[in-house]
């Protein structure tokens, strides 16, 4: 399994091939935070998207975010 990491948040990586898909889950964090990509090349993307709406998601309610 491939793993990405971004802002200290790693994820794990997995291929769906029935629905021709990649995608992935950060690991080691209480609060779950997903994120998938048609292409290989599109997960660093999709992951650093995920993980900067999951910071503001918690800055918006005025909470810290869970660290992993």
């Amino acid at each position: 399994m491939t793993t990405l990491t971004y802002k200290g948040f790693q994820a794990a990586i997995a291929c769906d091939d029935d629905a021709e898909l990649f995608h992935g889950e950060v690991v080691n964090l209480r609060d779950v935070i997903t994120f998938q990509s048609k292409s290989e090349t599109g997960l660093p993307q999709a992951f650093a998207e995920s993980v900067e709406d999951y910071l503001a998601f918690c800055n918006e309610r005025g909470e810290a975010p869970a660290q992993p």
